[in-house]
């Protein structure tokens, strides 16, 4: 305890001597969050000089090994380090699905080749990822998907699309599953995972509108794309195990975002979106309907019930524990808080909350009909919940088919 006490000294002292004060209180803004890549979006100067800084200290990824960018700490420095950033109310210095999802698969079943390739320059923010699973007719059934990769000497030639690629059109490569044994008996054999640099000629990347206004999906075809065999992780036609092991990571960072509100924990206590919501009902003179009341503390309960079993998991992580079928509960649970949180700030702001654009409407009442349209997504992007409910029946309860 007192080494950690040491330590939350040490990092507080540069946090408050070397990180801008203008980045204090600006966890939630999306300006001072920093995906890194080639085609860096517009973020505060503040926020890129805070990833550098981190970076040089490996602490992007601090529980990852020296050698590949980290700072080889424990979970529970690594959570010291996470203490001191939200009691600035600090953004994360680097945010993306390098750190969350290719990063650790790459520890796990990465080549020392591609570990000291790809991991540095995730920490770095200098590549920014994303994720080709599903294809228009592999959603759900992703075992189905049909994009090849015909091998030619010391390549792969890829041909065929992926469809809700997450800033597909802003990312620098993707770590993508192929059909390498078109042939094997069994849809699951014959997948192998790859990664793809996204200025390879031949990749096309479109955005996909959403009902929210928003475009951060996108579809990507495939055309003769030529890839280098060594791109492969783990073994050739063996990439659902590695595909498995990814989406435990995926859901469980999913469920994290959606079962927080987006927002992290203070010390000593918890900042749970329930709070907001109730601050929120008692400016709107809401907070006398005893059904609202009754609505706000039972998510306010959930909430931190949520948080603190995924927190548990998290220590598991820590301990060398590998995201099981858990994570299915995780999401499934996760999507549904975020769901009924949406649902109560509608309840909430009332016919304020219908506004899509033009005068009478304030800028959260707006963004707040984006979110709720939003939200409508949750239950079926990460896969669908109805797949996390059988996943959970057949593997966590161990029910029979």
């Amino acid at each position: 305890m007192a080494d950690l006490e040491a330590l939350a000294a040490q990092i507080r002292a540069v946090l408050e001597k070397e990180v801008s004060a203008n980045l204090r209180g600006k966890a939630a803004d999306p300006k001072a969050h920093v995906w890194g890549g080639r085609r860096p979006a517009a973020v505060y100067p503040e926020a890129l000089e805070w990833l550098a800084l981190a970076a040089k200290r490996g602490w992007t990824a601090p529980t990852w090994p020296k050698e590949y960018g980290g700072a080889a700490w424990t979970r529970e420095e690594a959570k010291v380090l996470e203490g001191e950033i939200a009691r600035l109310d600090l953004p994360p210095p680097l945010v993306g699905f390098g750190l969350t999802m290719i990063g650790p698969t790459l520890l796990q079943f990465g080549s020392e080749a591609l570990k000291r390739e790809h991991l540095p320059r995730i920490t770095r923010g200098e590549i920014r990822w994303c994720q080709g699973y599903s294809e228009p007719n592999a959603g759900s059934d992703l075992a189905s998907l049909q994009t090849t990769a015909v091998r030619d000497g010391d390549e792969y030639v890829v041909n065929g699309q992926k469809i809700w690629t997450s800033y597909g059109d802003l990312s620098d490569w993707m770590f993508m599953l192929v059909r390498t044994d078109p042939a094997a008996k069994k849809k699951q054999v014959g997948i192998t995972f790859l990664l793809v640099d996204l200025a390879t000629r031949g990749v096309e990347v479109r955005p996909i509108r959403l009902i929210s206004g928003a475009s951060p999906f996108c579809e990507t075809f495939f055309a003769d794309v030529r890839v280098p065999v060594v791109n492969v992780v783990g073994e050739v036609n063996a990439g659902w195990t590695v595909a498995k092991a990814l989406l435990g990571h995926e859901r469980s960072m999913i469920a994290s975002v959606m079962g927080s509100g987006g927002r992290r924990d203070v010390p000593g206590a918890w900042d749970l979106a329930s709070n907001r919501l109730a601050a929120l009902a008692r400016e709107q003179g809401a907070a006398d309907d005893p059904l609202l009341r009754d609505r706000i503390a039972q998510l306010s309960m959930d909430e931190l019930c949520f948080q603190l079993t995924v927190q548990r998991a998290a220590d598991g992580a820590a301990a060398g524990q590998r995201p099981g079928p858990e994570s299915s509960m995780f999401k499934l649970y996760g999507t549904e808080l975020n769901q009924r949180r949406q649902e109560l700030m509608l309840a909430i702001r009332g016919p304020q909350a219908l506004g899509w654009e033009g005068a009478g409407f304030s800028a959260d009442d707006l963004q707040q009909a984006r979110d709720w349209l939003r939200s409508r997504g949750n239950s079926i992007e990460g896969g669908t919940s109805e797949v996390q409910l059988n996943v959970i029946a057949k593997q966590v309860l161990g029910l029979p088919d």
